[in-house]
C-alpha cells in the first residue's frame, strides 16, 4: 500500500511514505527508544570515565615529577654551596689577616680595618650569593624538569627531545657565571657599600644589636641602589648568546642551549623573579640578625665594640654556606613564595606549546 500525503497549499512540496517506512515507524516502540538512548549515554558515560581517568593519571604523574624536581633542586643547592663558600672565600680572605694579627705585627691597626671590611664584604656578599643560587636553581632546574615531562610525555607529539643529555650539562654549566665573573662583579660592588658604611667607624665604637642591623640594611640599600645592573646579572652572564659567537659552527645542540639561556634570561627578568629574589633577601638578612642575636642576648641590652663584632660578622659565612641544612638554607628552601614560583615556572615549562596558544 502507497499511501501519498499532498499539501493543498499552492508551491509546496510533496511528502511521501512508502507502505515499508509507515510500517518501520510504528513498529519503533518506545521502549526500544528508551533502550537505545540507555546504551548511548551509557557508553558516553564510559568514555567520560575513562577520559577522567588518564587526565587524572597524568596529573598525578605530573605533580610526581614536579615534586621530585624540587627534591632535586634542594640536593642541589646544597651539594653547590661548598663551591660557592670556596669562591667567596677564595676572593675574601678573612683567614691570612687573622693569622697575621697573631703574630702582632707593628701595621695592626692597619690589618683590622682590612678585617673590618672583608668580614662585613664576605657575609653580605654570602647572604646575597646564596639567596641567588637558590631562586637561580629553582629556575633553571623546572625549566629543564619541564622539558623533560614533555619529553617523556605517552602523547608526545615529536621525537626529537627537547633537552637531552648533552644539552642539559651545557646549559646548567651557566650557574658558573654566578660563581664567578658575577660574584667578582658583586663583590666588587658590595666591598664599595661596605667602605662607604665602616669605612670611617671606630674599632673601639660600640653598637647594640639593633646599631649593628642597621648598618647592615643601609649596606645593602647601598648595594641595590649603587648597582649599575639588576641584580638579575650576576646570576647570568649579559650577553645570553655566548655560544652565538660560535655562529659559523653551531650545532644542534648549541642551538638548543642558546634557546634555554634566552628563556632563562626572560624568566629572570620577570617581575615575578625580581619579587621571589627581594623575599628571598629578605628573610636571608633577617635569619643573619637572628644569628647574629645569639651573641648579644647573654649580654642583654650592653653593646659590643666593632672589634668584637668583626670577628662574629666574620663567622657567619660557614653558616650561610653550610652544605648541612642550617636554618639559613632551610628557611630559603622551604620558603612558600619561593615554592609557588617554582610551580608557575614548571607549569610553563611542561605544558605542550599547543596547549599555550
Amino acid at each position: 500500500i502507497d499511501l501519498t500525503l499532498e499539501f493543498v497549499k499552492k508551491k509546496k512540496p510533496k511528502l511521501y511514505f512508502s507502505a515499508f517506512d509507515v510500517t518501520s515507524l510504528c513498529s519503533l516502540r518506545p521502549s526500544s527508544g528508551v533502550y537505545l538512548l540507555g546504551k548511548y549515554a551509557q557508553k558516553k558515560f564510559s568514555e567520560i570515565q575513562e577520559r577522567e581517568a588518564t587526565e587524572y593519571i597524568a596529573q598525578a604523574r605530573r605533580q610526581f615529577h614536579f615534586e621530585s624536581n624540587q627534591r632535586t633542586c634542594n640536593m642541589t643547592v646544597l651539594s653547590m654551596l661548598p663551591a660557592l663558600k670556596e669562591a667567596i672565600v677564595t676572593q675574601l680572605n678573612s683567614e691570612s689577616l687573622t693569622t697575621l694579627l697573631k703574630s702582632k705585627p707593628a701595621n695592626k691597626l692597619e690589618i683590622w680595618e682590612d678585617l673590618k671590611i672583608i668580614s662585613f664584604t664576605r657575609t653580605v656578599v654570602a647572604v646575597y650569593s646564596t639567596c641567588m643560587l637558590v631562586v637561580l636553581l629553582r629556575v633553571q632546574l623546572n625549566i629543564i624538569g619541564g622539558y623533560l615531562y614533555l619529553d617523556n610525555s605517552v602523547g608526545k607529539s615529536t621525537t626529537t627531545p627537547l633537552a637531552p643529555p648533552d644539552v642539559q650539562q651545557q646549559y646548567l654549566s651557566s650557574i658558573q657565571h654566578l660563581l664567578g665573573d658575577g660574584l667578582a662583579e658583586l663583590i666588587t660592588v658590595v666591598k664599595k657599600a661596605v667602605q662607604s658604611s665602616l669605612g670611617s667607624v671606630s674599632l673601639k665604637e660600640t653598637w647594640s644589636l639593633l646599631e649593628l642591623e642597621q648598618q647592615l640594611n643601609w649596606i645593602r640599600a647601598e648595594v641595590e641602589a649603587s648597582s649599575r645592573r639588576s641584580l638579575s646579572w650576576y646570576l647570568l652572564a649579559d650577553d645570553e648568546n655566548v655560544l652565538a659567537d660560535q655562529a659559523c659552527g653551531l650545532t644542534e645542540n648549541d642551538i638548543m642551549t642558546i634557546k634555554l639561556l634566552n628563556e632563562t634570561r626572560d624568566m629572570l627578568d620577570s617581575p615575578d623573579f625580581t619579587t621571589v629574589l627581594k623575599v628571598c633577601l629578605n628573610r636571608g638578612f633577617s635569619r643573619l640578625c637572628d644569628n647574629l642575636a645569639e651573641f648579644f642576648r647573654p649580654l642583654s641590652a650592653v653593646s659590643l665594640p666593632l672589634a668584637k663584632i668583626i670577628p662574629i660578622i666574620n663567622g657567619q659565612i660557614n653558616t650561610i654556606c653550610s652544605e648541612t641544612p642550617s636554618h639559613f638554607v632551610q628557611e630559603l628552601l622551604m620558603n612558600d613564595q619561593v615554592k609557588e614560583f617554582a610551580a608557575n615556572v614548571y607549569e610553563t615549562f611542561s605544558t605542550p606549546q599547543e596547549l599555550q596558544k
